[in-house]
């Protein structure tokens, strides 16, 4: 008799299930079980053993799923050093792992088949039986070339793919033919062609094949080759290149280069919606093998991507967001990590709570691939590693082509007041810049870091300031819909037009978002056509892709934008931006206030002069002697770098130490209050003087339930798995205290 030890997606240890061997079940396949009285589960086959465990009985596996493994050997080892690393269980690393359909789960067996889906299918082209020969097709297209050229070009090309491809039975993907439906139907009618639907290939059978790649300037090819010689010492490559040097093109040469040999590659980005340039260009250069993987696509079809990655053969290239990385890969060979320094990558909502760029380089030394770390703005940990050697380090100075870096001018918005010199919320400089643009018939991009009208109203005469009932928080107006919203649980309600604490009718609204930046820009420059970009109003990925497209396409000369305008992109018109409020970005109360703030300035500064015309950046803010803004004037990542790592070794923050986060939620303050404090000395019993807190959390009250926060520093040297097993013990301690059961505590590994 055969046992099988099984992962399921929830909160849960491994749990043994009973096998029967005519089931032909392996390690890494998708079985299904009953858990429960009630509940069927998908579960990944983690071990198999022919010791009985010491349990009286054993439910069995019902059935195997899908015919390939979901989850290979290295897959398996990405898992387990997820799950111990950031304090979760496995269970908890395959619920986030795994899309939604690819693992049904249902109150019947008959559910989960009705859930259950299959590979992708895609339509395949083949010439009629009777044209497979060299010699029928060369006679046929001799007699009808000069009559039907389309046609006769079309069964060449399906003939020249079947070659290409090795295809024995002469089908080939219908994709790779340039020909709309209505000439395949002409084809089918003539009896020329016969197609099938079949499972979309997993492999590819050109691996050799030479692809046409990007010329690379002089400064970009020394930074490749620097790059293959860091890879060859077996090291991680950060790439530091300024906005518009070129890092993609570099990128293009190494996928190449693994492609080539049969190994996939991944290369992550931050968000999947600014890339869909980059994504044309590489299904462009590299044909069929392109497959991307995010949040915006429907559950189908993420989980048929899934499916098909599972039985690949490998020379794969995969285009996704941080959940790409548990993607089955066949060999990997090389992964990168684009804008690494982006806060995005940080997983904080729900275990594992990991950091994709972290977890990329853990994955490249699992599978021995190669590891790219890509940006303009590279994070201070992997500055660190770099300069400690640890990395590869490889700096780009130049932009690419014919772009110059843009001139950055402070504005003084004091000054500005004082002196009259200040229109709604723009100061002069920042007018006579966009004048000039304008009327070149260039284009705008404004940051603000604050979607909707206003960040909040108050009253004039009492002070009072609307606030979320379930979050104590501001509520922000928002001007489209008339309505006050929280931003964390969804609440609205009306803009109240009398205060309801002292009844007088001075409600005014406090600060300025990027929809009362849109209204205010309409009415200085009525002729202007005015885009925004931010959460609002890019509300799916279309409504995203056309307020872009149009900017890219000169139909609107002015966007306004959040952070979502600093990631990425390359408009060839833009030849001012502006930055509304830097303070904001200054006064964070987070070690890496400064860090995030000069990243966001230089990305969207970069934005800026990206071709042949001269670029300008306009700074607003009331501190204009910052050393953060003069380090952005000056372009000077190092010097930041410097004086932050300085600051960051003094008080040991990160990179200088490991920083874990608990926090902890109930809907009782008090007992909260109690817990918080009980958890803090349980871990000074253990940890001394590591342990910061309790305090109230950033955001004390969310959706209905108080919030607390416990920090944990541990200094770099110590050991971090030793670390990691005290913790467990004293929040098992707390755990088992009834006192404290209807408190939920969170863990987050280098919290961000």
């Amino acid at each position: 008799m055969l046992y099988a030890r099984v992962v399921l997606p929830l909160a849960q240890p491994m749990y043994t299930f009973s096998l029967d061997e005519e089931l032909a079940v392996g390690v890494g396949d998708a079985v299904v079980v009953q858990f429960g009285s009630s509940r069927y589960y998908t579960g990944i086959v983690w071990e198999i053993t022919t010791t009985k465990p010491d349990i009286p009985r054993l439910k069995p596996i019902l059935r195997k799923l899908y015919t390939t493994p979901l989850v290979r050997p290295h897959a398996q080892r990405l898992w387990e050093w997820t799950a111990d690393y950031y304090m979760c269980s496995i269970g908890e690393v395959m619920r986030m792992a795994l899309p939604a359909m690819a693992k049904p789960s249902a109150t019947s067996l008959a559910e989960v088949d009705e859930r259950t889906i299959t590979a992708p299918m895609e339509r395949y082209v083949a010439l009629a039986t009777e044209l497979r020969s060299e010699e029928a097709l060369a006679d046929y297209v001799h007699k009808h070339e000069r009559r039907a050229p389309r046609r006769t070009a079309t069964l060449d090309k399906i003939a020249a793919l079947a070659t290409e491809r090795m295809a024995e039975d002469g089908f080939v993907p219908r994709r790779l033919v340039d020909a709309d439906n209505a000439h395949f139907a002409a084809l089918r009618s003539k009896h020329l062609i016969v197609e099938e639907l079949r499972p979309r290939e997993v492999g590819t059978n050109n691996a050799q094949r030479d692809f046409l790649l990007p010329t690379l300037s002089e400064a970009q090819q020394q930074a490749l080759q620097a790059i293959k010689r860091g890879h060859d010492d077996g090291r991680v490559a950060l790439l530091h290149g300024i906005t518009g040097s070129g890092k993609t093109e570099i990128y293009i040469h190494l996928m190449a280069e693994a492609l080539s040999s049969g190994r996939d590659v991944m290369m992550l980005v931050p968000e999947i919606a600014i890339t869909a340039q980059l994504i044309e260009r590489l299904e462009h250069i590299f044909e069929g093998r392109t497959t991307t993987y995010h949040s915006h696509l429907t559950p189908l079809r993420r989980g048929q991507s899934y499916l098909r990655l599972a039985a690949s053969t490998g020379g794969e290239l995969i285009v996704g967001v941080r959940s790409a990385l548990f993607l089955p890969m066949n060999s990997p060979g090389l992964i990168i990590v684009d804008e690494e320094h982006d806060p995005s990558y940080k997983q904080s909502d729900m275990q594992p709570r990991y950091n994709g760029r972290d977890m990329a380089v853990v994955l490249g030394s699992l599978y021995g691939a190669k590891v790219v770390l890509g940006s303009a703005t590279p994070s201070l940990e992997s500055y660190m590693n770099a300069l400690s050697g640890k990395y590869c380090y490889v700096e780009l100075t130049e932009r690419w082509g014919e772009g110059s870096l843009p001139e950055v001018v402070i504005s003084d918005t004091l000054r500005a007041v004082k002196r009259g010199e200040r229109k709604l919320h723009f100061n002069i400089d920042m007018l006579r810049a966009m004048d000039a643009s304008l009327t070149a018939g260039e284009q705008v991009i404004l940051f603000q870091n604050r979607r909707g009208y206003a960040p909040y109203i108050q009253c004039r005469t009492c002070g009072y300031s609307p606030r979320c009932p379930h979050c104590n928080v501001t509520l922000t107006q928002h001007k489209a819909t008339s309505r006050m919203e929280c931003h964390y649980c969804g609440y609205s309600t009306e803009r109240p037009t009398v205060c309801p604490n002292c009844e007088t009718q001075d409600m005014a609204t406090m600060g300025f978002g990027t929809e009362k930046v849109e209204e205010e820009i309409s009415r200085i420059y009525p002729e202007a056509r005015v885009e925004r970009l931010d959460a609002d109003s890019a509300t799916s990925e279309r409504a995203y892709r056309d307020i872009v497209g149009r900017f890219e396409r000169g139909e609107s000369n002015i966007l306004v934008g959040t952070q979502i305008v600093t990631k990425g992109f390359d408009f060839a018109g833009v030849t001012t931006v502006g930055i509304l409020n830097a303070d904001n970005l200054l006064s964070s109360p987070d070690f890496r206030a400064s860090e995030r703030a000069y990243q966001l300035m230089m990305q969207v500064a970069g934005r800026a002069g990206r071709r042949n015309k001269h670029g300008r950046v306009i700074i607003q803010t009331s501190q204009p002697t910052h050393p953060v803004i003069r380090y952005v004037v000056a372009g000077d990542y190092h010097a930041m770098a410097r004086v932050e790592l300085g600051e960051r070794e003094a008080f040991g923050y990160p990179p200088y130490s490991h920083l874990i986060r608990l926090t902890l939620r109930c809907c009782d303050y008090e007992q909260l209050r109690y817990a918080a404090h009980y958890t803090a000395n349980t871990m000074r019993r253990k940890f001394g003087s590591r342990v910061m807190g309790p305090v109230a959390a950033t955001r004390e009250m969310l959706r209905g339930e108080y919030y607390a926060a416990i920090a944990l520093k541990i200094e770099s040297g110590a050991s971090m798995r030793r670390a990691r097993t005290l913790l467990k013990d004293a929040i098992e301690e707390v755990r088992t205290n009834k006192e404290y059961k209807r408190v939920t505590i969170n863990v987050d590994v280098d919290a961000w």
